[in-house]
């Protein structure tokens, strides 16, 4: 489904991923584990075909993504870290502004909406604007947003941070949803829980290199949980730097 090879970015004289590689299986959730300003962010630009890199290549079902980025992008949803919803409009009218984005026709994005509406439960919520909903009601409607193409690799770039622990456990509902549903899944987070939850694989990453790409059961033998893993291979010191 997806392969990365020697994929490289740097921002001025910071090095921000520094020639990754790995693959991705149709139907795997793979977990990019990583401390603040580890290249997590930067590496998710770069497969969604956000920004450019520097050097390596990014394929999608043995296509280069530069190749023919528009129609690439199409079988890509985003999950990003930031929010990308209008407050002022209701979740539907959210909806129906990305699903013109990828030219979806009336009848097909009213269908897909639906759905996407009703697997995160915002379904009796549709009408009301978004600036009344929690931050993780919010988080559930920037998923759908991503699902109304119905693409086939889903990127999530930190889809829980900061929400209490029933919208967590509600999100991860939604995404074990996806992956029933045989959706290839490439997942950001600090939360080793999650991690060991929903994926099959995990990458840690730091200072823009892959430090492990192993299965959770793996890690977990090995190090006795992933929380361990993580601290071992990454280290104690404390990360305050913007993420990337």
């Amino acid at each position: 489904m997806l392969q990365v090879e020697q994929l490289s970015k740097r921002y001025g004289d910071r090095l921000a991923l520094d020639a990754i590689s790995f693959a991705v299986a149709a139907g795997e959730t793979v977990g990019l584990l990583g401390p603040n300003g580890a290249g997590k962010t930067t590496a998710i630009a770069m497969i969604s075909g956000i920004a450019r890199p520097d050097g390596g290549r990014v394929s999608l079902g043995g296509v280069r993504v530069t190749q023919d980025a528009n129609v690439l992008k199409r079988r890509v949803g985003l999950v990003p870290q930031d929010l990308a919803l209008y407050d002022e409009l209701s979740a539907w009218a959210n909806l129906q502004l990305f699903g013109g984005l990828y030219g979806l026709g009336a009848e097909h994005l009213r269908q897909r909406a639906d759905d996407a509406l009703a697997l995160v439960g915002l379904s009796g919520r549709r009408n009301e604007r978004v600036k009344t909903f929690s931050g993780g009601m919010k988080r559930r409607l920037n998923i759908a947003g991503a699902l109304l193409h119905d693409p086939d690799l889903i990127l999530l770039d930190e889809p829980t941070v900061g929400i209490d622990p029933q919208s967590r456990n509600a999100i991860f509902d939604n995404l074990e949803t996806l992956k029933r549903r045989g959706k290839t899944l490439l997942y950001t987070t600090h939360y080793m829980e999650e991690a060991e939850r929903l994926c099959d694989r995990v990458l840690i990453l730091d200072h823009g290199r892959i430090l492990a790409d192993d299965s959770v059961a793996n890690l977990v033998q090995q190090y006795e949980n992933l929380e361990a893993a993580f601290m071992q291979l990454t280290g104690g010191e404390l990360r305050d730097g913007a993420e990337a």
